[in-house]
């Protein structure tokens, strides 16, 4: 079992960060994560190369990170929500997920033949609502070929309990990894 973890966090030790090492102490198999902060992964630059030959022309991190998403298993999402959307830079590395859209709307080809599960985990606090980044979320994963989606594992009280205190939001996660640990897709 090989699972894909996008962590759209700075803080290395936060609350969202703390959520993923949660879940990836209950995962089977292997973990690869992609910080979205710290990695080599430059945004798409709208060249539209994309569109006439279904790949991407910058030669960074994502090339590595198109045939990961091929072949794994599981795919989550862990953000932040800032001003009621998942961080600005988890969506830059995500941009460069236009190449799949372009093969499966311009070539006809679906670019994760592999079916796979995908996860979302969303951390805030304040008044904003984390609706929008939830829908952007689900979004991506389908276009990474999550055709099961666990329910989105929630926590917006960040301003008063830090996430690894709660029990119930621990609980979710544990449910999420248990999804993820499914031996039929």
């Amino acid at each position: 079992m090989n699972t894909l973890i996008f962590n759209g966090s700075p803080r290395k030790n936060g609350d969202t960060v703390s959520l993923i090492n949660e879940t990836a102490m209950h995962l089977e198999g292997s973990f690869k994560t992609v910080d979205a902060y710290y990695c080599n992964i430059s945004p798409c630059i709208d060249c539209r190369y994309c569109m006439k030959y279904y790949d991407c022309c910058i030669n960074d991190g994502m090339k590595e990170l198109y045939s990961y998403i091929k072949t794994c298993d599981n795919i989550l999402i862990a953000s932040p929500v800032h001003f009621s959307q998942l961080t600005g830079q988890l969506l830059s590395v995500c941009s460069r997920l236009q190449a799949f859209y372009c093969s499966k709307v311009f070539g006809g080809i679906d670019p994760v033949p592999k079916k796979k599960r995908g996860g979302i985990i969303l951390v805030g606090g304040g008044d904003g609502s984390p609706d929008s980044a939830g829908k952007t979320a689900v979004t991506l994963l389908k276009l990474m070929g999550a055709e099961r989606i666990h329910p989105i594992v929630c926590y917006h009280n960040t301003d008063s309990v830090p996430a690894h205190k709660d029990g119930s939001v621990l609980m979710q996660v544990k449910s999420l990894a248990d999804f993820f640990n499914e031996q039929n897709g």
